[in-house]
């Protein structure tokens, strides 16, 4: 088993990566260990799963081998089952977003949203609020109404949106801190089908004069742009096909007209990659052709590897209000973007009331840069974006890159005590605690 994240830029190496098959035995694993961290799809950027002590430079560091244990659920023995009168879904905690959802699509049920990736697991991304894009949709996690985790002692705890109100709106997004997570209930609705197309070259004048009316044009709405010109390079529109009873969830709905010019972007002639000299093969199919939900809300199809890994991630988000501010003040940069940037991307995210949630409280626009990876370049830069984007009450993906002072980052949250006290309470011993939440959470 690989002992390193997706990017390479982290490694776990630590501790033995443990693989039980049941409950009962991730039971014993966590009783038995002094520290505990539970692993996913291995796919963020910094050391928010790592077993580490606090370090001034968590994102490049090789970590130093200990008796601790990581967790990995790929082998979980956690059946699928659905609750159809209630609308949920009950699954494994470690399953990924591209094993759950055709099963989902064969019951004739959807989820409201999913990330650019089908690969990661639904633990992980819940647990650091990965979003997909919408108007209209919060996060990955505003979608859980049950968790089920073993905590510090081993014990088995269930919580529930309905019954435990306000402690469960802080467990949902709890980074790893609470216990290590065996089961998630999900909420779903009646599948549907969709179609997305690609316009290129949509002029900046137009974004900054008509965004909303841009970002609010689809069921989800996606901006790529490289900074580099006037222009944004791409704009993907994912549109809901509803209303075709029988149809609605397969390829055999009936398509939208689509036009040939958005805002003054022109209607891609094929196929597109977010970065355009990249071969769309991986990607998700797109030219007004319908098809299932899952099959169009992801940028990349869950048969292909989207990229090599050859990339680091950051993400920042603003309040919607200030979105178009934040972007004017960021395309200044251009000429330092230049070299060192594959791609951004701008998403719109719906508020919620999950307290560590980089959405809590307010709707925001995600902006997201994967960087070539070259760490001492991204290092670099990341200060000069973030003091960019400081006066826009900017917070940070919790799951990738970013340099933001941990005093800082505490402040943007609201429900920060409340969430301490829940993870103190939860682990008073810090069997989940490691570096990343010794800085980011519990930094005086």
């Amino acid at each position: 088993m690989e002992k390193h994240n997706w990017a390479g830029n982290i490694e776990f190496a630590s501790a033995q990566i443990h693989t039980p098959q049941t409950v009962e035995e991730l039971q014993e694993l966590v009783r038995a260990s002094r520290k505990v961290k539970a692993l996913g799809a291995r796919h963020s950027f910094n050391d928010i799963a790592a077993i580490t002590e606090q370090a001034d430079e968590p994102q490049q560091q090789a970590l130093e081998p200990s008796p601790w244990a990581y967790i990995s659920l790929d082998r979980l023995d956690a059946p699928v089952t659905f609750d159809h009168a209630r609308g949920t879904v009950t699954c494994s905690a470690g399953i990924t977003y591209g094993e759950l959802c055709p099963l989902l699509h064969r019951e004739k049920v959807a989820l409201h949203n999913m990330a650019s990736l089908p690969h990661i697991t639904v633990a992980g991304a819940c647990a650091t609020a990965t979003h997909g894009s919408g108007d209209g949709n919060g996060n990955l996690a505003t979608a859980v109404v049950g968790l089920e985790m073993v905590t510090a002692d081993g014990d088995l705890r269930s919580l529930s949106r309905e019954r435990d109100g306000e402690t469960f709106q802080g467990a949902v997004v709890g980074l790893g801190g609470l216990g290590v997570a065996t089961q998630i209930t999900l909420a779903t609705e009646p599948a549907f089908a969709m179609q997305q197309e690609v316009y290129e070259d949509l002029p900046v004048a137009k974004l900054y004069d008509q965004f909303d009316e841009i970002m609010s044009s689809a069921y989800s709405v996606s901006l790529f742009t490289d900074w580099q010109e006037e222009r944004v390079n791409q704009v993907w529109l994912k549109r809901r096909l509803d209303g075709q009873a029988g149809a609605a969830a397969s390829s055999q709905a009936a398509a939208l007209p689509v036009a040939a010019d958005f805002y003054g972007a022109t209607l891609a002639p094929t196929h597109r990659h977010p970065v355009t000299r990249f071969s769309p093969d991986p990607c998700t199919p797109q030219m007004g052709i319908p098809g299932p939900w899952h099959e169009r809300l992801p940028h990349f199809r869950v048969d292909h590897t989207p990229a090599s890994g050859d990339e680091l991630q950051t993400e920042y988000f603003v309040p919607r209000g200030h979105a178009v501010a934040a972007l004017q003040a960021l395309e200044r940069l251009k000429e330092q973007f230049a070299s060192r940037l594959w791609i951004s991307e701008v998403r719109s995210v719906a508020a919620d009331r999950l307290w560590m949630s980089q959405s809590y409280g307010m709707p925001t626009i995600g902006i997201h840069f994967s960087w070539k990876k070259n760490w001492p370049a991204v290092a670099q830069l990341l200060p000069v974006v973030e003091e960019t984007l400081a006066p826009f009450n900017v917070r940070p993906h919790w799951g990738k890159l970013f340099a933001i002072a941990p005093a800082l980052v505490q402040a943007k949250f609201p429900r920060l005590a409340d969430f301490q006290a829940l993870l103190q309470t939860a682990d008073p011993q810090g069997k989940f605690r490691n570096g990343y939440l010794d800085r980011y959470i519990f930094a005086a």
